[in-house]
């Protein structure tokens, strides 16, 4: 089946004014957070019984690639040997399947036991390209491609040239191995997380190192898209109108309200945004397939986030389920950019 993403990149690369947008759902919490990962099941409950299991969390995958709203599914190598290689659940969707392909150290979240954030990242690889790929079972004829050819590749810079530089040289050889396997992939750039010396100008910082990268790769190697915080209109704006070709998406980032997660993919799109990957604000809602409906019809134009707030309590009421917030609380901005 055709996939929307590729149908979205090519009307968005021809036309970068066009109202295409790409949603993701983020589902790959577990190579950060461990146990906690699938999300709360009972607040209240003893802590080793108070969270999702593995296979809850894949059941709420396998609800959203029903519902068809998102454009791609990122997973964890595990998730996806389960769902796209050997259920298949992708065979038949408009929805592209996508791995995190890499694991940089400042993503591991053990627990509170945990410091690896408050030191410089370090890039690092768990997942194995042909084991993803399920290159062995490919098929010959058919598909030009294997069933997993999508994934997230994520860097962080420190201002610091030895660091940095590592990042740098482990993401060179990834383009490489991609290459020669025809995997895609779209990169995310996260703020310092441990800056050697202090960055005066985070967004800056962070569109210069983006242009620095981009700069060194050719368009066989070059990432689809790229999903980056979102620093407001300017930082925006300045990295979307540098290069034309490049098409920019934001991160979600943490839960906050349900209007700061639809404020905030309203707003970027405004500024020149044509992708949005948001995990956590949709795996702590309470109602992840309804908080999609609505991601969806602000990402296509459709309504505007107050509305969408109101709109989603008033799902949330039909269905009879008691929101975590009232709806005055929900509208409310918790969120600095």
């Amino acid at each position: 089946m055709q996939k929307s993403l590729d149908e979205k990149l090519a009307r968005i690369v021809a036309n970068p004014s066009c109202n295409d947008f790409i949603l993701a759902d983020a589902k790959d919490a577990d190579m950060a957070f461990g146990i906690s990962a699938p999300g709360i099941k009972d607040k209240n409950a003893p802590e080793h019984q108070r969270y999702r299991t593995i296979e809850q969390f894949r059941v709420q995958i396998r609800e959203i690639v029903e519902q068809r709203l998102v454009d791609i599914m990122l997973m964890s190598a595990s998730t996806s040997d389960i769902l796209s290689v050997r259920e298949r659940i992708f065979d038949k969707s408009p929805i592209t399947p996508a791995i995190r392909a890499n694991d940089t150290t400042d993503i591991w979240l053990a627990g509170s036991q945990a410091n690896y954030g408050s030191q410089p990242s370090l890039p690092f690889r768990t997942a194995i390209l042909d084991e993803v790929m399920d290159i062995g079972s490919a098929p010959i004829f058919g598909m030009n491609r294997a069933q997993v050819n999508l994934g997230l590749y994520s860097i962080t810079f420190n201002n610091d040239a030895t660091f940095d530089r590592a990042s740098l040289e482990a993401y060179r050889v990834f383009r490489e191995e991609a290459r020669q396997k025809d995997f895609r992939h779209f990169l995310e750039v996260f703020v310092p997380n441990a800056p050697v010396k202090p960055v005066a100008d985070v967004p800056r910082f962070v569109n210069d190192s983006i242009a620095r990268l981009l700069a060194g790769a050719g368009v066989s190697t070059r990432p689809i898209f790229l999903k980056i915080p979102y620093f407001g209109p300017e930082a925006l704006e300045q990295l979307v109108g540098y290069d034309s070709s490049v098409v920019v998406g934001i991160l979600g980032g943490s839960a906050g309200t349900t209007f700061d997660a639809f404020q905030m993919l309203w707003e970027a799109k405004k500024h020149g945004a044509h992708a949005a990957l948001f995990g956590r604000k949709i795996n702590t809602s309470d109602h992840q397939l309804s908080f999609v409906k609505y991601l969806r019809r602000l990402a296509d134009g459709e309504i505007e986030p107050g509305d969408a707030v109101r709109a989603y309590h008033a799902d949330l009421d039909k269905l009879k389920i008691r929101p975590t917030r009232s709806l005055a609380d929900d509208m409310a901005t918790t969120i600095a950019v």
